[in-house]
């Protein structure tokens, strides 16, 4: 009989090329196409997201205590969903006792499950689609993009470099040392591959796959137990991964609460429970600083990977394509509505204006000439939904009107015909004259940050994600010796640098297989996905060893 390792053994050898060479590469297709995932994939997917809704969520053999579940999506409707919940202890019991057998499994066996539910997650990426449009405000096709391949993507990428490290050491080996005249000492060394334990997985409200999906999938391969805690506002998606997953591994023989569904809600929440647990052995969380620094603290002797909040910078020092560089910009302010961790918030540009194609531009005019291409941008209502999508978080509006009193405004925020939203707000400031610039904004909420000079624009921006953390950079210059001196700065302040973009490529993306997203290396966050620091600590090398029988 066929095993999921052999039949999925081109995918991941493919996957491992793919690691090593850092080129493009994705086994599941980014676009939403009946062709592609059969021409009956949309309606179907349609019916069966309509069919979730107002009823129970079935885990089978899922502990349940009682029936949670509070999702209203950004666009309108309740979901009405209700998740099986269970307390903490009652989770980590379930957890506890599917650990032996996964652990003893093999490595190709782990991975050949992973690599199954991936592809059977691939097959659902559009009813993924649906149910990461509800709960985050991304518009269909990012929703489908990011909830789906892109994030099945990462997790792949994640099995790729845990069979990687796994299998770095041979599984056995002859050890003889020469002892002189003597017979030499011969031993027969073997080395298993021994889990941390529980793994908890806490998802975020804008990306509750693509963010959960690596760590997910990196302790899985390596066989610890998994609880996956999501958002409350973003249950289903990671409720349907779930699912899929628990049926793989039933299919596989295993216990499926291998993998589990912490579901929970506002004043019944099980998040600190399980944080706490002396079971739990690795934490990976997305979210804010303050949350982050509260699991640091109390996650005991665990190892925690995190990502959180940043300040993302784009430098302006020169251009040779004034409006390419604005339009792109424009895009990256707008994508999403700027809710997403890789979205640039400060412009810095020098105060006396740059060069460019079409001569000298003063500050005023770089500022003009981004707010405008925003504005042609968005001018159609159609495609400004369905690049700006919803607001996922209301309070992301507070946050937008609190914002406009910080600088003069450029381009103000309004709202779009559908769902709970918001267009870029973009404020005009002085570096020399407030910070109010340097704290986060999440949202749509950027600024065009007057400085001295381009060499202060990169000093500054390196500073600040020094400082207060960045995920990504940008900039945008003429000079081949000042790039490379920016290259340096941002590589010694741990933030990915973008030059001179102004195509279909933005400094928001991240792709799996060639781009690490996030360095580890700022406050942003203390891992990066998906490097071998990233996965090799799940795991433990145990060794048994005996003389060889003559």
């Amino acid at each position: 009989m066929e095993s999921l390792f052999d039949r999925h053994s081109g995918l991941l050898q493919d996957a491992l090329k793919a690691n090593e060479t850092r080129g493009f590469w994705s086994p599941f297709p980014e676009v939403p196409s009946g062709k592609i995932y059969g021409e009956t994939a949309r309606a179907d997917a349609g019916a069966d997201f309509n069919a979730l809704l107002g009823r129970p969520f079935v885990l089978p053999g899922h502990p349940e205590s009682r029936r949670i579940g509070a999702e209203v999506s950004p666009w309108g409707p309740e979901l009405g969903i209700g998740y099986p919940a269970a307390d903490s202890a009652a989770l980590l019991a379930a957890s506890a006792s599917a650990a032996a057998e996964w652990a003893a499994s093999a490595p190709e066996t782990r991975v050949g499950i992973c690599l199954e539910i991936l592809t059977r997650l691939n097959r659902a990426s559009f009813l993924l689609g649906n149910a990461v449009m509800h709960t985050t405000g991304q518009a269909f096709p990012m929703a489908f993009q990011a909830g789906g391949p892109h994030a099945q993507d990462r997790g792949l990428e994640a099995v790729a470099v845990a069979y990687a490290e796994m299998t770095r050491a041979p599984r056995e080996a002859l050890w003889e040392k020469p002892q002189g005249k003597a017979a030499p000492i011969v031993l027969e060394k073997h080395w298993r591959v021994v889990p941390r334990g529980i793994a908890l997985v806490i998802g975020c409200n804008t990306f509750p796959t693509w963010n959960s999906y690596p760590g997910l999938f990196a302790s899985l391969a390596t066989g610890n137990t998994v609880i996956v805690k999501p958002h409350p506002a973003a249950v289903l998606p990671l409720a349907l991964t779930v699912r899929a997953a628990r049926e793989v591994l039933a299919e596989a023989g295993f216990d499926p609460n291998v993998l589990l569904l912490a579901a929970d809600e506002a004043g019944a929440e099980v998040t600190a429970g399980l944080v706490r647990a002396p079971e739990v052995a690795i934490i990976d969380f997305t979210g804010s600083n303050a949350f982050g620094d509260w699991i640091r603290a109390n996650a005991g002797e665990a190892l925690v990977f995190t990502e959180e909040a940043g300040v993302n910078s784009i430098v302006v020092a020169a251009t040779g394509d004034f409006a390419g560089m604005c339009a792109n910009i424009a895009f990256s302010l707008s994508l999403y509505s700027g809710q997403m961790c890789t979205a640039p918030q400060d412009i810095f540009v020098p105060a006396d204006g740059i060069e460019t194609d079409e001569g000298r531009k003063s500050l005023d005019e770089v500022a003009a000439g981004i707010a405008a291409a925003v504005d042609a941008l968005l001018a159609d209502p159609a495609r400004a939904v369905a690049v700006c999508g919803a607001i996922a978080n209301p309070a992301t509006l507070d946050r937008v009107a609190a914002a406009r009193h910080l600088g003069r405004i450029v381009r103000d925020s309004a709202p779009l015909p559908e769902g709970r939203s918001a267009t870029p707000l973009i404020l005009a400031v002085d570096a020399a004259e407030t910070s109010a610039h340097e704290e986060e904004r999440f949202g749509p909420i950027s600024f065009i940050v007057a400085v001295r000079d381009a060499e202060a624009g990169i000093a500054v921006a390196a500073e600040l994600a020094r400082r207060k953390g960045a995920i990504t950079a940008a900039l945008y210059d003429t000079d081949e010796g000042r790039i490379a001196r920016a290259a340096d700065e941002f590589a010694r302040a741990g933030a990915n640098l973008s030059v001179n973009l102004t195509g279909g490529i933005y400094v928001n993306q991240s792709a799996a297989f060639s781009d690490y997203h996030v360095t580890g290396a700022n406050p942003a966050g203390n891992a990066s996905l998906t490097d071998a620091a990233f996965i090799a600590g799940r795991f433990r090398l145990a060794m048994w060893r005996r003389p060889k029988a003559a």
